[in-house]
């Protein structure tokens, strides 16, 4: 540098002694550097250049020529000037005119020549410099913070997996250089979150997700640059749980409602089965009504045995073993009974009780015919070597052991065995007849009817045939003179042991056995015993597939269904329904499983499809009200009551039966709050008259029904001391036909003063019962019937007074005469007296019994009772026409009385609509019939002799 500065110096001293020796000025050009890199960092602004920026001229020292004036700079559009800081020794400096921005533009190349300061003062005769290049590059500065390319990150995932890279987050940095603008680092900030970011924005799990315990996961992803400039904004990150495809159904509830008397309802209107996209080949649903809980395994009608077999036109003279236990059905009161459900009565046997059947009631003809039939609930036995369980055995009482016929289980197989006595032929004969059956030991009801036809014995489950699979022959059983001994339950043995017991005892429940001699029953009619009121059913059964196959079980507890198509699946098991037929369902769950099994090509399973379980709501349904109105009092002469036909009693009689109808909402949460009363007509299966006070004594007294009357009808009729007891599913018109004809006789009237009665009727064995309707007989003597009113009872406003006809009163009673003497005048005025005081308790005692007659007026209005009153008839004394006209005044007193009392009575029975039913026990002093009201299910009070009646 310093050989160029001497140089330089030579030069310029020889040019001006040149210049000087010749004359001329200004005679060199300035010179400078061909090119220069300078730097500049944004935001100032000095450029520092390399090299620097320095001009020189060999016409120095002469004054201007040799001084440097401006650096001139070509290209507008850079943003930079060159100012001379000495002109003496050309040292100059490049400025930017303004803040440069790195951002907007790094490098910078323009031209820059030097100019001297010419000959003179004035500039003139200049010279320039040659042109050289300037390259100028910006220094950037961290002004920007990183900034993430989206507002929002959203991803989705599948339960169960970990996945290297779920999504990937971009930030971006404003910066120009590498080092600002480069993104180094990115980080999670939400504590305890299971993900994880690497340096290049990609963001993982740390666990498997599990989509039930979260479903969405919301977390905060900030960024850094390279100078560690943070992102101002984080970024928010949604991640979404995805179920891993599970095949099973969806789209099902867990609990289905089922309203009362709406007939059938779809089960799963928008279930299907989802396989996940897998290729199939077939599916096999399985749609199974559990109902094991409810009565018999069913929602049964719970009548009675008998009348049940009425209903279905069953065969006369079947045997009762198991009746409820009663003053003539003792030998089932030790027995456990369970008649919580819905009443249906049903005997458990936990293998330590058993029954001795009365000799009275065994059949005592058992010929080659005859049928057994009973409920059976049974499970497996417990131990190895599990023992016989008998359910009936006929077995000799004392002596010897041997058991004339039984049935009983062992291991699971149902075995009946038949020991034919001995006749004429000593052979062998079938004695055992086995069937090993899966239902025996299931715990389920099911329903057993055993159809023997010498030597052929078929058995019948739940409405299917089944033939024995073995049947041992036996020699038949020599006759002998020794009793037998019928028990249920477990097998007497009377001989060949210290002491008589009872044996093989049976564990299980038991209901119905019984045994009808002479017969066999129909399939026809043991499918109607044991058919059910409630099942699945498939809704419009024409609209399925063709090639959907479909079976169901005889109860139509269980529904199979199979098919090819998924399509066609799904399409059939949205028809699924249940049904209940009953009028009076019982309420509760019903459960409803359903299991599935899946083929594909090839395969045996290729998918595993859960089982489902739901339940069917039953909701409660409008209890009713079964109401008896009628006439409450009767008083009749002694010789209408040992005449030849009788007294009928209940001539007048009503059975009427209303509901409260509300909507389900309200009626399911037991408010009937604005309910409308309804009248509904169903069946009754019993009616009891029963005698209040002392019985009846046969010798004088007893109540009769002609046997014509029950011809056509599913009634029958049991008789006793305690009254009578009329029993049959039947209409509640048949029962109101039947009771009217009922009579009572009594042969010594004379004895008698009065007769209460009690009438009381039931639907459902005991669910809902009536109100006590009671009966009071008034027996009116010889000595009274000259003095008493005779009245019947019947509405108020149609009730007339009968007087004597006009001849009659003169025929008694002649005219006054002025000639009576003046003491048969006094006696006259005696009698007028006595007989006002006679005709006003008269009158009191009728409003009396008026009062009591108001409310039975509004019930049968109610019930829409058209009473007849052309037979009625109130016989008046006759000497009531001498009454003076204070008489008159006083009745008519009276009848504004009762027409008041009425209506007194008439706001009292609108406040006895409202009655519950833990309010409806009446008492045997009231007198008042009251409005209908709901009895709560319970025993029969009286246990009637239903073996005889008399006629």
């Amino acid at each position: 540098m310093l050989m160029r500065i001497s140089d330089a110096f030579t030069v310029l001293v020889l040019g001006l002694c040149a210049a000087v020796h010749t004359g001329k000025v200004n005679k060199h050009k300035p010179w400078i550097e061909t090119s220069y890199h300078g730097v500049i960092t944004e935001n100032t602004h000095v450029v520092l250049l390399d090299p620097p920026l320095v001009a020189l001229d060999k016409d120095a020292p002469v004054p201007y020529a040799g001084e440097i004036c401006a650096f001139n700079i070509h290209g507008l559009e850079a943003p930079f000037e060159a100012v001379v800081l000495n002109g003496t020794s050309g040292e100059g400096q490049l400025r930017a005119r303004g803040l440069v921005d790195c951002e907007l533009q790094k490098e910078y190349t323009f031209i820059i020549q030097a100019h001297d300061c010419g000959s003179g003062p004035g500039g003139t005769e200049g010279k320039k410099s040659h042109k050289a290049v300037v390259h100028i590059q910006v220094n950037d500065v961290n002004e920007f913070a990183p900034v993430f390319r989206e507002a929002r990150y959203r991803a989705a995932v599948t339960e169960g997996k970990i996945y290297d890279s779920i999504l990937q987050v971009e930030a971006t940095d404003q910066d120009c250089s590498p080092q600002y603008s480069q993104i180094c680092n990115y980080q999670i900030t939400t504590a305890d979150s299971p993900f994880a970011i690497d340096r290049n924005g990609n963001i993982r799990n740390t666990e498997k997700l599990s989509y039930e315990r979260q479903q969405q996961y919301e977390i905060q992803v900030t960024a850094w640059d390279c100078g560690q400039k943070r992102a101002l904004v984080s970024a928010p990150v949604r991640i979404d749980v995805k179920p891993v495809c599970k095949p099973g159904w969806q789209g099902w509830n867990k609990r289905v409602d089922y309203e009362p008397g709406t007939g059938s309802k779809q089960l799963f209107p928008k279930m299907h089965l989802e396989t996940c996209g897998g290729p199939l080949s077939s599916v096999r649903t399985t749609v199974e009504l559990q109902t094991s809980h409810i009565g018999k395994g069913c929602d049964r009608e719970t009548y009675s045995e008998k009348s049940l077999q009425k209903l279905c036109g069953a065969s006369s003279g079947s045997t009762d073993l198991l009746p409820a236990p009663g003053a003539t059905t003792n030998w089932t009161a030790s027995l456990v009974t369970d008649s919580g459900r819905d009443s249906d009565l049903i005997f458990r046997f936990d293998g330590r009780q058993a029954a001795k059947v009365p000799d009275w009631l065994v059949p005592q003809n058992l010929t080659d015919q005859f049928t057994i039939a009973t409920w059976m609930k049974h499970g497996p036995s417990p131990g190895l070597r599990a023992e016989k369980e008998t359910l009936l055995c006929n077995s000799d009482k004392t002596e010897m052991n041997r058991h004339h016929y039984s049935l009983y289980v062992h291991n699971c197989r149902l075995v009946f065995l038949l020991r034919r006595d001995f006749t004429q032929v000593d052979t062998f004969r079938p004695a055992e007849y086995h069937w090993k059956l899966e239902q025996i030991c299931d715990k389920e009801w099911h329903y057993y009817v055993i159809n023997v036809e010498f030597p052929v014995v078929t058995l019948y489950v739940d409405g299917v045939t089944y033939d024995p699979y073995l049947v041992t022959d036996d020699w038949p059983i020599h006759p002998s003179q020794i009793d037998v001994q019928l028990t249920v339950g477990a097998c007497w043995q009377g001989g060949e042991v210290a002491k008589p017991r009872f044996t093989q005892y049976f564990r299980g429940s038991l209901s119905g056995l019984t045994i009808r001699p002479g017969k066999i029953e129909s399939q026809k009619v043991i499918s109607c015993l044991q058919a059910c009121k409630e099942g699945l059913d498939i809704n419009s059964l024409e609209s399925l597939d063709k090639n959907i196959k479909f079976h169901f079980n005889p109860a139509q507890s269980i529904l199979v269904m199979e098919g090819e198509d998924l399509e066609n699946i799904n399409a059939a098991v949205v028809k699924v329904s249940y049904i209940n037929s009953r009028q009076f369902p019982t309420p509760g769950i019903r459960r409803v499983h359903i299991s599935t099994t899946v083929q594909c090509f090839g395969e045996d399973t290729c998918l595993s499809i859960p089982d489902i379980d739901a339940v069917v709501m039953v909701l409660q349904p409008s209890e009713p009200r079964i109401t008896i109105a009628g006439v409450e009092q009767l008083r009749r002469p002694a010789v209408d009551l040992s005449g030849s036909s009788g007294l009928d009693l209940f001539q007048d009689l009503h059975i009427a039966s209303t509901v409260t109808r509300t909507d389900s909402a309200a009626r399911y949460a037991g408010a009937y709050a604005g309910g409308v009363l309804e009248e509904i007509i169903h069946n009754l299966d019993y009616c009891d008259i029963l005698v209040l006070g002392e019985e009846l004594r046969p010798e004088a007294e007893s109540l009769q029904l002609d046997r014509s009357s029950l011809l056509g009808m599913h009634l029958d009729a049991t008789n006793s001391t305690s009254g009578m007891s009329i029993y049959g599913v039947d209409s509640m018109s048949n029962y109101e036909h039947v009771i009217r004809q009922v009579r009572y006789h009594h042969w010594l009237p004379a004895t008698l003063t009065q007769r209460r009665f009690r009438l009381t009727c039931s639907e459902l064995n005991g669910r809902y019962t009536s109100n006590e309707f009671k009966l009071e007989i008034g027996v009116l003597h010889d000595s009274e019937a000259g003095e008493h009113v005779n009245y019947m009872v019947a509405p108020p406003q149609y009730m007339q007074m009968v007087h004597r006809p006009s001849s009659l009163q003169h025929s008694l009673y002649p005219g006054h005469s002025s000639g009576v003497p003046s003491a048969a005048t006094v006696v006259i005025v005696m009698c007028i007296a006595a007989l006002v005081v006679v005709v006003v308790l008269g009158i009191y005692r009728i409003h009396l019994t008026h009062q009591q007659e108001a409310k039975l007026v509004e019930t049968t209005k109610e019930a829409d009772v058209a009473w007849d009153d052309s037979a009625l008839s109130i016989t008046v004394n006759p000497m009531e026409n001498l009454t003076q006209p204070q008489a008159s005044e006083e009745e008519e007193a009276s009848e504004e009385d009762e027409e008041e009392d009425e209506e007194e009575d008439d706001d009292e029975e609108e406040d006895e609509d409202d009655i519950t039913s833990a309010e409806s026990d009446d008492s045997e002093e009231e007198v008042d019939v009251q409005l209908p009201r709901i009895h709560q299910p319970s025993k029969r009070g009286n246990n009637l002799d239903k073996a005889t009646i008399s006629y």
